[in-house]
């Protein structure tokens, strides 16, 4: 099963931190796993546990071409010894992705349905000819946010954690906020940074909330401005601070989620959002295997080794 290393949070040293009386850190979740990096670690160790002592031999999931979830969902099953089934949006495109390419090299068996088709993911009689085409399987969400994944997400927080005063994440599916929420100290705030464009993720929240019954003893608060165009969108300001923050501290960001987040805490600081005196923790959430798709994608290079 799934064992973590130990989880090391980094802190940073900057000018403008010390001008802004602010201690940041970083949880490096990019470095939980060899394989199974970041978040997707916490969110499929409990439902890897689930699919093996429910005796299914086989996981199927869902994701885009380029999704940091079927390339972690792969990896996990390989090393659970477990088959694999990744459901992609979009038509096949020879030759496949690194994303893709990867997944399938670790046994996944992918299935391209067209996207009116992947919109029925959650229905029923869509679910029930997949099990007609590929036998019984254990069924894990797209981003894989359900019951079992935040329970995991809830331990990314340790006890010696208490001590920030605000912790940042990154907001796709909500898994991971949900569970971090779950673990906050009474004065601690959560800030999520979305990289979804729109307000839609704050009802979102408060559903995914309302569905699994959380409720936190600390604050939170959502960030939606930060998303430099939309999920999976981006422009040169992202690509520069990308690297600009590699320079600086050796770590490696990626433009779906982590960088965004990173140039929104910096942009926070620069304005003054945080008291003297905060000390910020922020989530890494790794989904590092996606830099390499990205410049494939767009020729642009990304910083490819973390130090």
């Amino acid at each position: 099963m799934l064992e973590s290393l130990p989880i090391v949070n980094q802190p940073l040293d900057h000018p403008l931190l010390e001008e802004k009386g602010i201690e940041l850190a970083i949880k490096r979740l990019d470095l939980v796993h060899p394989l199974v990096s970041g978040n997707k670690f916490f969110k499929l160790k409990y439902n890897l546990e689930k699919a093996i002592s429910g005796g299914f031999d086989k996981i199927l999931t869902f994701g885009g071409a380029y999704s940091n979830h079927i390339y972690a969902t792969a990896e996990a099953a390989k090393a659970a010894n477990l088959k694999s089934i990744g459901i992609i949006r979009g038509e096949k495109v020879a030759p496949l992705n690194p994303t893709l390419a990867h997944a399938e090299s670790l046994g996944m068996d992918l299935d391209f349905v067209d996207r009116s088709t992947y919109r029925l993911k959650e229905e029923a009689s869509f679910l029930e000819n997949l099990v007609e085409k590929f036998g019984a399987f254990y069924l894990i969400p797209e981003g894989g946010t359900n019951e079992l994944a935040i329970k995991g997400t809830s331990e990314i927080l340790e006890l010696g954690d208490n001590s920030y005063s605000h912790i940042a994440t990154c907001i796709g599916t909500g898994g991971t906020f949900a569970g971090l929420i779950q673990s906050l100290s009474k004065k601690q705030q959560l800030l999520g940074f979305s990289a979804l464009k729109g307000v839609f993720i704050h009802e979102e929240i408060k559903e995914l909330l309302k569905n699994h019954q959380i409720s936190s003893v600390g604050d939170f608060r959502i960030f939606d401005q930060f998303h430099f165009g939309g999920y999976g969108k981006y422009n040169q300001e992202l690509i520069d601070f990308i690297w600009w923050f590699f320079e600086n501290f050796g770590i490696v960001l990626d433009p779906i989620y982590t960088g965004k987040m990173m140039a929104g805490i910096w942009k926070l600081i620069a304005q003054d959002f945080f008291p003297s005196g905060s000390k910020i923790l922020a989530i890494h959430s790794g989904g590092l295997q996606g830099n390499i798709g990205f410049t494939a994608r767009t020729g642009i290079k990304l910083p490819s080794l973390s130090t």
